[in-house]
């Protein structure tokens, strides 16, 4: 545990590697030993912020007992309450809230926030995407780095943490959450994976996180090449779509995704952005595309412009 802390933390920007230090943790086995961990490597640079989602009955003083303990282990820690909604259903809501609290919770603007998340949870997530036709970002998993996230134990798996709270004689919480099929999540932990380590004869956490590494390395090369087509087919606030026909899509998918993130365009499906490729891939005449935020994507003059949505007329017209 110690060295994967070790490991990710020597990888870091120096300003944040320097910075005071922010851990997530919840009480469960990955965060705990996680805290504690990077407590010993980095003495009194550490720190615990302990969420309450409020999703639980008890969960205020579940929390204070976490901030209780982990302060008797010599880590400062402090409770974040939070309030869990908003659109994506209560998982979606409760992340949200949860890295806002974490965030706002850097005692420096280049702290690190270290969060738990193991081999088995990038295994999750990459399954998440597979089997939601997600796209390659969503299947690459999570990163070790993220600014402000670190996640240490992305080579970690939870049998191990476990085994570190045991050694270290700590009380572990596990949250029913983490057990109730309600939950997507819960149900591919604890019936899809374990039936394709069955079914492949072992191995499938493992080549999961392998195959989510090698489409974030892909990813990145292509990203860097959009990144240099994006400079040449700007034109102040617009693109020339000349300039990005004869790019093959995976690139110029990415050059509008990125364009029109910065134009203030959030919350983009696949099919918005197969539809503005058209725009260019597939010119022919054709209207523009309506985009979230009430904004509209048009070709005019050979070129591609974000504009606010037109407002019809009372009546029609």
């Amino acid at each position: 545990m110690r060295l994967a802390v070790r490991r990710t933390l020597a990888e870091l920007p120096a300003e944040a590697a320097t910075a005071p230090v922010v851990v997530g943790c919840s009480g469960g086995a990955d965060s705990l030993a996680l805290t504690l961990a990077a407590a010993a490597e980095l003495p009194g640079r550490v720190r615990a912020a302990v969420v309450d989602h409020g999703l639980q009955d008890g969960s205020a003083a579940h929390a204070e007992a976490v901030v209780t303990a982990l302060t008797g282990l010599g880590v400062p820690a402090a409770v974040h309450t939070v309030v869990v909604d908003g659109p994506g259903g209560t998982e979606a809501a409760a992340r949200r809230a949860r890295y806002a609290a974490l965030h706002a919770a850097r005692p420096d603007p280049h702290s690190p926030v270290l969060l738990a998340h193991t081999l088995d949870d990038q295994a999750e997530t990459v399954l998440l995407g597979l089997g939601r036709g997600s796209g390659p970002r969503s299947i690459a998993g999570m990163r070790t780095w993220d600014a402000p996230w670190a996640r240490p134990l992305l080579d970690v798996r939870r049998t191990v943490t476990r085994t570190a709270c045991a050694e270290l004689g700590v009380r572990v919480w596990n949250d029913p959450h983490n057990d109730d099929p309600r939950f997507t999540r819960v149900r591919l932990r604890h019936e899809v994976l374990p039936l394709l380590e069955d079914v492949l004869a072992g191995g499938v956490a493992e080549a999961l996180t392998r195959t989510a590494a090698q489409l974030r390395d892909d990813g990145d090369a292509l990203d860097a090449l959009a990144d240099r087509v994006r400079q040449d087919a700007e034109h102040g606030p617009d693109l020339h779509a000349a300039a990005l026909a004869g790019v093959p899509p995976a690139v110029r998918r990415r050059v509008l995704r990125a364009w029109l993130r910065d134009a203030g365009v959030n919350d983009l499906t696949d099919l918005h952005l197969r539809s503005s490729d058209d725009l260019v891939g597939r010119w022919r005449g054709q209207g523009g595309i309506a985009l979230p935020g009430g904004l509209d994507l048009v070709r005019r003059d050979g070129r591609l412009v974000v504009r606010r949505a037109e407002t019809p007329r009372p009546g029609g017209g």
